[in-house]
C-alpha cells in the first residue's frame, strides 16, 4: 500500500556557535546565500535524514563511510550483494525500492560503469549481443516522491572566523612550526533556520513508499542533529525547535505545497518561532523538537 494522503512538513531549527552546513568551495565557511542569510543544502539535510533511519536499523542505501553498517566499500558493491546480474531496468528498480528506505523515499540514480567481468563476458557473448549473459553498465533513474528544500536563517547571520593551532606538527622534526600546524575554524554565532518538504503520493505508488514510511520520517525530524556533533557542530549546538505537519484529505491534497508552506511565517525567535495563517480543512499537527 502506496501513501494515501499528501504531506507537506516544515522544520524550524536553531544554530548557536555551530557550522551547520560547510561549503568545501570557500575554505568551509558555513554556507550564506549573496544577501547572507544562512543556508543548509537539501543534501546535507537529507544526509542527517538517512543517518538517523539508520541509527533505527532502518536499510540505507547511501551510507557514510563512518557510519555504515555492513562492509560495503562502495554503493556498486552495496547494489550487487542485493540485485542478481541480469536484471531488466525494471526489475532493478523494484528491487531497489523495496530494499532501501532511502531509495524509495528519495529516489537515486543508479549509474554503473560495466565491470572487467562484464566486460570479458560481453567479449565471449559478441555474437549474441542480447544474451542475457552480455551485461552491460547501469544508469536507472529513480524518482522518490519525498523533496526537501534547502533549510535558510531567518535573517542574515554573523559568521566568526578563528585561527587555531594543532597541537603537533604533521612535518618535519618538530623543531619548527610548519604551515600545517596552522588552520581555521568558522562558526555561526546564532541564528533561527527552516526547510519545508513535500511527500507525493502519484510517485510514491511508482517506488512503494508508505503511509508508515512516512511516520518513520517524520519520527526522525524531531531529532535530526542527534548523535551529529562534531568539532564544527558541538553536541546542543543546533536543535530542532518545531516540526510542523500537514496531512491532507486525498492524494491530490486541498492545497498547493507553496500554499502550504506560505502559511508558515518564521519569526526569529527560539522561543516564539513561527506563527501560521488558517487553511481552511487543513489543521497541521505541531511537534516539539527532541
Amino acid at each position: 500500500m502506496s501513501l494515501s494522503h499528501k504531506i507537506d512538513f516544515a522544520v524550524i531549527f536553531s544554530v548557536k556557535n555551530a557550522n551547520p552546513n560547510g561549503d568545501p568551495l570557500n575554505g568551509n565557511r558555513p554556507r550564506t546565500t549573496y544577501d547572507g542569510y544562512g543556508e543548509l543544502s537539501d543534501v546535507c539535510i537529507k544526509r542527517k535524514m538517512r543517518d538517523r533511519l539508520l541509527e533505527a536499523d532502518i536499510p540505507i542505501f547511501v551510507q557514510s563511510d563512518d557510519r555504515k553498517k555492513d562492509t560495503h566499500g562502495s554503493l556498486r558493491n552495496r547494489a550487487d550483494s542485493v540485485i542478481p546480474s541480469g536484471k531488466t531496468p525494471e526489475e532493478i528498480a523494484r528491487i531497489a525500492c523495496e530494499t532501501w528506505f532511502d531509495v524509495r523515499a528519495f529516489g537515486q540514480l543508479f549509474a554503473f560503469k560495466e565491470t572487467k567481468k562484464a566486460k570479458k563476458l560481453k567479449a565471449e557473448t559478441a555474437e549474441d549481443p542480447d544474451s542475457p549473459k552480455a551485461e552491460k553498465g547501469v544508469s536507472i533513474g529513480i524518482r522518490g516522491p519525498v523533496s526537501v528544500h534547502p533549510a535558510f536563517s531567518v535573517v542574515p547571520v554573523s559568521v566568526t572566523s578563528t585561527q587555531i593551532t594543532k597541537s603537533v606538527s604533521g612535518e618535519g622534526d618538530g623543531s619548527k612550526r610548519g604551515s600545517d600546524t596552522m588552520g581555521m575554524k568558522h562558526r555561526v554565532d546564532q541564528g533561527i533556520y527552516a526547510f519545508f518538504g513535500s511527500m507525493n503520493p502519484q510517485l510514491a505508488v511508482k517506488t512503494g513508499f508508505s503511509d508508515a514510511d512516512a511516520e518513520k520520517i517524520k519520527s526522525v525530524l524531531t531529532k535530526l542533529f542527534e548523535n551529529d556533533a562534531s568539532s564544527a557542530r558541538p553536541d546542543g549546538s543546533m536543535r530542532v525547535l518545531k516540526v510542523i505537519w500537514w496531512k491532507h484529505n486525498s492524494a491530490s491534497g486541498q492545497y498547493s505545497a507553496a500554499r502550504v508552506h506560505g502559511s508558515v511565517k518564521v519569526k526569529n525567535d527560539a522561543e516564539d518561532p513561527f506563527s501560521i495563517a488558517n487553511l481552511e480543512g487543513l489543521a497541521p499537527e505541531i511537534i516539539d523538537g527532541f
